[in-house]
């Protein structure tokens, strides 16, 4: 439940807010050195540079813990993103407190871009039909948030399951979640996570993950290409991400191990930046990570590095 009270007076200071972050932007970035400054304005020309396409957002779990959820809108908006995305926070909101946050959203800039709370997996027999009602919901929700992207994840392997049986399943309830995300203009990506995190989940690799929504075969269903889950466990990133480009829907950051920001760890996500944008990417690049330092200051460079690693970094 959202306490009103405190939410009113958050409302306010986040419109007032609003005003000074554009104003206090470039000064931050020159703050975070020469080089992420640079690519601080570069961003701010819109039309320069390969990465002006990107957006960013940031799954807010990774916030909620440390701070709350609404003083973590406002270190997301404070940071200089477009989005942010959910997983299932709403599901506890009332009508009232859904229009309060609406209001808190605009106020701030932010859109939320991408959401999940589907509890039953796509690729489990015995629960397609509660899947079917979920997804339903979720939509309903997606369509009342104003977010364009729901998120859904497989199920648990089925043990004794015949060969092909969980493939099969997920293709078949795929198909038919992709005609009602159609109806309702929302689009669907599949999570796969990799088996150290979640040892019982039966998607656990985008290699897969790109086999099942070629199989769907719908512009409505896309792959979340997930750079830290799939390193963990399978490696290989680029090399997947050229030959599947037009199956990605949203990718997800974090570094390896530790799921801290990118430089902390064994991925070149440099290397991954430019190759996003030489593929012409245009989705959200959404940051799932723990900082290790100030979170706003930490997000905020995570954001001008991209941008500045896909426009092939300083000249």
């Amino acid at each position: 439940m959202i306490n009103r009270r405190a939410f009113g007076q958050m409302l306010a200071a986040g419109a007032v807010a609003q005003g000074l972050l554009r104003r206090s932007a470039w000064a931050a970035a020159q703050a975070a050195g020469p080089a992420v400054a640079q690519a601080a304005g570069s961003a701010a020309g819109s039309a320069a540079g390969s990465a002006a396409r990107f957006e960013f957002s940031v799954m807010l779990w990774t916030l909620e813990k440390q701070m709350g959820f609404d003083r973590a809108l406002e270190t997301v908006a404070a940071a200089g993103y477009q989005g942010v995305e959910l997983v299932g926070e709403f599901e506890t909101w009332s009508p009232i407190d859904t229009r309060l946050m609406m209001r808190k959203m605009k106020a701030l800039g932010l859109v939320f871009d991408a959401m999940s709370g589907v509890k039953a997996g796509f690729a489990v027999p015995s629960e397609s039909a509660a899947f079917v009602t979920q997804l339903e919901n979720q939509i309903r929700w997606a369509g009342v948030l104003q977010c364009p992207k729901i998120i859904l994840l497989s199920g648990k392997k089925v043990e004794g399951a015949q060969a092909g049986a969980q493939r099969q399943t997920a293709v078949e309830n795929l198909k038919r979640a992709a005609e009602m995300a159609a109806r309702a203009n929302v689009d669907l990506v599949i999570e796969p996570i990799d088996p150290l995190e979640q040892p019982t989940i039966y998607l656990t690799s985008v290699t897969e993950g790109f086999e099942i929504v070629r199989a769907v075969n719908h512009p409505r269903v896309k792959v979340l290409y997930d750079f830290y889950h799939e390193q963990r466990a399978f490696g290989d990133l680029i090399e997947k991400l050229e030959q599947n480009i037009d199956w990605v829907g949203l990718v997800h950051v974090a570094d390896v191990p530790g799921r801290h920001e990118p430089g902390t760890g064994e991925i070149d996500y440099a290397s991954i930046y430019r190759k996003l944008a030489e593929l012409q990417y245009k989705g959200f690049i959404a940051m799932e990570f723990y900082p290790t330092a100030d979170p706003e200051s930490t997000l905020r460079k995570a954001r001008l590095q991209a941008i500045q690693d896909a426009d092939g970094g300083p000249s």
